[in-house]
């Protein structure tokens, strides 16, 4: 009952407030945001963090924030938090910000970020596994973590969107892709769908003045729609342009284009259970006959660079630090040669024993670099006979969880913690090894990598758990992306970040 009556005044007051989810009064500042980074098919659609990836709106749409953030080097600094303390190795004391208040009202102390903890713990998928909390203690200001085994990268992983801490009083308003909820950011939901979100600024924000009154985030599928409307006006804003499309705007006064290098990359994983690509041959094959440097350069438009490892060069154990095979469509041909896979019948198409060398290569739309991966991949790979079928659906993941692909490939900011860990756990030991790689000396490392406390010694861990995954031919990277938010000229206070979130901040303004 408590949770609806504070629901019911909060909508009570931003209405006896004038708030609405379309009219803009003349006098108040406005801002109108396109991303095809919000939808539900990226598992992403809502606000409440502790439901699958809906924590990377609630920071990326100001609603959320973290005990702690990363800056531009991607390293740790407090946020809601402002100091820890490792008293032991299984136990972190962390103080917290006085003076912070939920959009509900409430005054933030450690009982509530215990709450909003606990919660988490025993609803998402993720969280638990990373944190490995055994228990949590709150006094004041003071929250103190034990864990059930040394955890070195926790603080990493309280700024991990999903640590977004909200109100638990005020609870989670509706469910899935209109899930809202009572956060300590610059900005308040005023309405949730899975394609929009409506938002007033935080009279209240604890961080400062906030100088936009009204702002609406629309969801694209489409690129050229996306495009279309930052031309026409209709957004100020946007994020995932088609990167043929800057062009348009580079160069041109009327508009600002903001970019860095992130972890985000796109890359590919092999069903281990697939009888064609059980071939090692096959796969390495695959990653051979695909021109980085041409998709990169040519459909990108530069705006990605080739990868060979999941972390860019930026990061000590990333590109520069681990080898792989290189654009090679004779050593390629050679190889499928070796395995049997000759063009037979002379349609350009290698086969063996009467069947035609197909593979199908599962996708999503809604990162619009991948489908142009896919067809770009579809016409390098034919050079060597090799016969690639696009499954490109919005309903991607059905097909992966259920096996239902030879090449699964996605996007993923694969340190979006500032730390290597999170790539292994979640895509290569964990819940998004889609392609069932398994290789124990792999999980081994991984474990070991969780429980490491040195840096130096978790960077070498990182690159040999890269190259071991290399060395099987398990996984293949692409593209490390340059990551753009173009924004009309008069729009200020909105930069692209290298771990992909913190997009609308209380810095937002237009002139």
């Amino acid at each position: 009952m408590k949770k609806k009556v504070i629901a019911m005044l909060l909508t009570g007051a931003m209405l006896a407030a004038g708030f609405s989810t379309t009219a803009f009064a003349a006098d108040e500042k406005t801002f109108v945001y396109g991303t095809t980074g919000y939808s539900e098919e990226m598992g992403d659609a809502g606000l409440n963090p502790h439901d699958n990836y809906s924590g990377w709106s609630a920071l990326r749409y100001g609603v959320g924030e973290t005990l702690f953030k990363y800056n531009d080097n991607m390293e740790v600094e407090p946020w809601l938090a402002t100091d820890y303390e490792f008293v032991d190795d299984t136990t972190v004391k962390i103080t917290l910000r006085d003076g912070v208040k939920f959009s509900s009202g409430r005054t933030m102390d450690a009982e509530a970020v215990k709450e909003c903890l606990d919660d988490l713990l025993a609803v998402h998928d993720r969280a638990p596994y990373d944190l490995k909390v055994d228990h949590i203690d709150a006094d004041g200001l003071t929250l103190t973590i034990y864990t059930t085994e040394p955890c070195p990268a926790i603080i990493n992983y309280l700024g991990d969107p999903y640590g977004a801490i909200i109100d638990m009083e005020y609870g989670v308003q509706g469910e899935g892709g209109s899930a809202n909820v009572a956060g300590t950011g610059p900005y308040i939901a005023t309405n949730v769908t899975p394609t929009q979100i409506d938002l007033v600024k935080n009279e209240d924000y604890w961080g400062g003045e906030v100088k936009v009154d009204k702002i609406t985030v629309k969801s694209f599928a489409d690129g050229s729609a996306l495009t279309a409307a930052l031309q026409t006006g209709d957004i100020q804003g946007t994020y995932g342009l088609q990167y043929d499309n800057y062009s348009l705007f580079d160069g041109n006064s009327d508009y600002t284009i903001n970019s860095c290098a992130t972890s985000r990359c796109f890359f590919g994983q092999f069903n281990m259970d697939s009888e064609i690509v059980q071939d090692q041959n096959v796969r390495k094959a695959i990653e051979m006959g695909i021109d980085k440097e041409g998709f990169c350069s040519v459909i990108m438009e530069g705006r990605g660079l080739p990868a060979k490892g999941a972390f860019p060069g930026s990061f000590s154990y990333g590109n520069d630090a681990v080898e792989t095979v290189s654009y090679d469509p004779d050593g390629a041909k050679e190889l499928l040669e070796e395995s049997g896979w000759t063009d037979t019948d002379g349609d350009g198409y290698v086969d063996k024993d009467g069947q035609k060398l197909t593979i199908n290569w599962l996708t999503y739309p809604t990162r619009l670099e991948q489908p142009k991966l896919a067809e770009y991949a579809q016409a390098t790979l034919k050079d060597i006979g090799i016969d690639v079928v696009v499954n490109n659906t919005a309903d991607h993941k059905t097909f992966a969880e259920s096996g239902d692909f030879d090449v699964y490939v996605s996007s993923l900011t694969t340190a979006p913690t500032g730390d290597p860990e999170y790539f292994f756990t979640s895509t290569v030991t964990g819940a998004k090894n889609y392609g069932n790689y398994q290789n124990d000396e792999v999980t081994k490392l991984t474990e070991q990598l969780h429980q490491t406390f040195d840096t130096d010694e978790r960077g070498k861990l990182a690159i040999e758990l890269q190259q071991k995954i290399l060395d099987d031919d398990a996984y293949f990277f692409v593209s490390h992306l340059n990551m753009g938010i173009v924004t009309k000229s008069n729009v200020t206070g909105m930069a692209a970040h290298p771990c992909d979130y913190y997009e609308i901040t209380a810095d937002l303004d237009v002139e």
